[in-house]
C-alpha cells in the first residue's frame, strides 16, 4: 500500500506530465474523460482523478501504464520518480544524427568526467540530467 508521500509524490509526476502534454488537461474531468478514451476497459470516473491529481490515490499498475504511455513518460518514473529509464522521444522535425553532432571541447571534458565516475554516480547524473529535461519541457510551453 503506497504511503500518503509516495502518493503526493506521484501527483506531483503525473502533473508535470499533464504540463507537458500536447492535449491541456486542467480539470479531473478532463484528465478522467481523456484517461477513459485510452484505457476503455475499466474507466475511473473525475473523483478518481482528482484522488490521483490531489494525492490522495495512486491508480493501479495497468492505469500507470497507460497514463504514461500516453504522457510519453516511462511507468518507472510516474510510479517512482525513477529517472534512470529511457523514455522515447517524439521527432520534432529534422534533428541532427548522431552523425552529424560535432561536440565541443567542454562537452567532451564533460563526457572525459563522467566516464571516469561509478556506474552508481553516472546514473544519477543521467537522472538530474533527465529531471531537468523534464522540467525545460515543462516550463518551454
Amino acid at each position: 500500500m503506497p504511503t500518503l508521500d509516495e502518493k503526493k509524490a506521484f501527483a506531483t509526476r503525473l502533473k508535470q506530465a499533464l504540463k507537458r502534454s500536447s492535449k491541456r488537461i486542467e480539470t479531473a474531468t478532463e484528465l478522467s474523460t481523456q484517461f477513459n478514451l485510452r484505457h476503455p476497459a475499466e474507466p475511473i470516473t473525475p473523483q478518481a482523478a482528482q484522488k490521483w491529481l490531489t494525492g490522495t490515490a495512486r491508480p493501479t499498475v495497468d492505469k500507470i501504464k497507460t497514463l504514461a504511455d500516453w504522457l510519453d513518460v516511462s511507468p518507472e518514473w510516474l510510479r517512482f520518480g525513477v529517472t534512470d529509464m529511457k523514455r522515447s522521444r517524439p521527432a520534432k522535425g529534422a534533428k541532427p544524427t548522431e552523425e552529424t553532432i560535432q561536440p565541443t571541447a567542454e562537452e567532451l571534458e564533460v563526457l572525459r568526467r563522467l566516464r571516469g565516475l561509478s556506474e552508481y554516480r553516472r546514473q544519477l547524473v543521467e537522472g538530474v540530467i533527465e529531471q531537468f529535461s523534464l522540467d525545460d519541457e515543462i516550463w518551454r510551453d
